[in-house]
């Protein structure tokens, strides 16, 4: 498991995982923060290094934990592709990580999947003051940072005058979406939690205090809710699919009672403590990406890891 650097905590969901990959894999398993390697090039092979100095093999499957909206290409990346380049199998792969890094990218790609999203404004160099005058911004438009993550800097715009004149200050080196505002889904949305193209969790989330996002590293409520919307399950698993992910958290929202468009599509997704189906999904995830690999276990060695993880799935 691949997680942020020190001192960063680990969140209570990647905790949770953690815990049942140690159980299942025993010294097999570690989790490692992206600030303990070094790595590189030395005699014409890729080399990953500890700070120690000692030179670590890849390993077969990296479960990344990092999202990605809070990687640097130059230093996070770099490792994620360092290590996939190197021969192991990534949890999500470094181009679905990219995709989902950035919501301009991952919407580009459901629009040509013809999945149903918002429509949505970004600009490459054009001014900010310039870009809200366009034709078109004459309704309100939600304003997110184009790599944003867990609900930050996300507010409404109800009033083009006013975003108009608060353009100056929202800053020339952050790049924004301007994307359509759905009522509907005002303060809530349905997270949908997808591993190996099967939904193992729902809940729809809801603000605490009437805020536009609904978060719940925000500390709104998620409420469990699998199999009450089939239709928004589907079009998260074509999102998943559109977006070569493994593991993800799909969030839609309401365009009515029973029609949902897709917001964004995470690559890290967290989960409630209730949902305890999705860690057993995730370690059937790692498992089976373990007996693919080049590397994989011998037959009675994946034979004690299925029993491992049976037991974990009991005890938990």
């Amino acid at each position: 498991m691949l997680a942020r650097e020190h001192p960063i905590s680990l969140r209570r969901s990647t905790q949770e995982l953690a815990d049942a990959l140690g159980q299942v894999y025993g010294s097999r398993f570690v989790v490692w923060r992206t600030d303990e390697f070094v790595f590189g090039v030395r005699a014409g092979e890729l080399v990953l290094r500890s700070l120690g100095g000692v030179d670590l093999p890849a390993p077969a499957v990296v479960l990344v934990r990092q999202v990605p909206g809070s990687m640097n290409y130059d230093r996070e990346v770099t490792l994620l592709r360092h290590l996939e380049r190197m021969g192991a199998a990534l949890l999500n792969p470094v181009e679905a990580h990219l995709l989902c890094r950035n919501k301009i990218w991952q919407l580009q790609e459901l629009a040509l999947a013809g999945l149903p999203v918002p429509d949505t404004l970004s600009y490459a160099t054009a001014p900010l003051e310039g870009v809200v005058h366009a034709v078109g911004l004459d309704m309100p438009w939600v304003v997110k940072p184009v790599t944003g993550y867990q609900g930050r800097s996300v507010f409404l715009a109800r009033d083009p005058r006013l975003l108009r004149e608060m353009a100056p200050t929202l800053g020339a080196n952050t790049s924004l979406a301007l994307q359509q505002y759905v009522a509907p889904s005002h303060g809530r949305d349905l997270r949908v939690l997808v591993v190996d193209g099967e939904v193992v969790a729902a809940y729809v989330r809801t603000s605490r205090d009437g805020a536009l996002a609904s978060n719940i590293a925000r500390g709104d409520v998620g409420s469990p809710c699998l199999g009450d919307y089939p239709q928004a399950e589907s079009l998260a698993v074509l999102a998943v699919r559109a977006l070569g992910l493994a593991i993800a958290g799909v969030d839609l929202l309401f365009a009515s009672a029973d029609c949902f468009v897709i917001c964004e599509v995470n690559s890290v997704p967290g989960w409630r403590p209730a949902m305890t189906s999705v860690v057993p999904a995730i370690l059937g995830c790692v498992s089976r990406r373990l007996v693919a690999h080049p590397c994989a276990l011998d037959p009675v060695d994946a034979r004690s890891t299925r029993r491992a993880t049976t037991r974990w799935q009991s005890n938990g």
